[in-house]
């Protein structure tokens, strides 16, 4: 039998993300911006729920191209408000729109979204040891940075525990627990 993290429950679509996704470092751009906002998305929610709508998600909001989401108008903002495939959370919605124009904002400061957000780690994944579930933090002195830094350069649903979640997820930390056969001793 496969041993897996605490959290994992027995759907088939949680457990492939937990074995192919979580804490498997993610350098593609759009793919980070994606991540960022379904992490906000999730605020207040689980993450299986908002993992169950993500590709509606990618549908309703062009696979998270940030160029074309800062064009969005009353009438895009309207009808993802009336789309049940989505948390239909105008704050929320309103976030993605202001947060594809500060993602882009970073991207011509630094080249890409990558070399911006992964500086919080130095560029490498920060491994952990973890026993169980228990031990695994909900924030961290880098995820506090990064919200700062964020909530700074106008993102929104950019909490400390949410970045910490967003690391988890983008493999910038990787919290499998030992007994867990995606952990990995580095």
């Amino acid at each position: 039998m496969t041993v897996r993290c605490g959290w994992v429950n027995e759907d088939p679509l949680y457990r492939d993300y937990h074995d192919h996704e979580w804490g498997v470092p993610v350098h593609n751009d759009r793919h980070l911006f994606e991540m960022l906002n379904l992490e906000g998305a999730q605020a207040g929610l689980s993450w299986y729920t908002i993992l169950k709508k993500r590709e509606t998600y990618r549908e309703a909001f062009d696979h998270f191209d940030a160029q074309q989401i800062v064009n969005y108008d009353e009438e895009k903002m309207s009808s993802l408000l009336q789309n049940t495939g989505i948390v239909r959370n105008r704050l929320k919605i309103a976030a993605v729109v202001q947060n594809a124009k500060a993602f882009l904002q970073i991207q011509d400061e630094f080249g890409s979204f990558d070399r911006y957000i992964w500086g919080f780690v130095n560029g490498q994944t920060i491994v952990n040891h973890w026993d169980d579930l228990s031990q695994v933090p909900a924030k961290t002195e880098q995820s506090d940075a990064m919200s700062k830094d964020l909530k700074k350069r106008g993102f929104k649903f950019i909490g400390s525990t949410i970045c910490y979640a967003y690391m988890q997820a983008t493999g910038m930390v990787n919290d499998h627990t030992k007994a867990c056969f995606r952990y990995t001793h580095q």
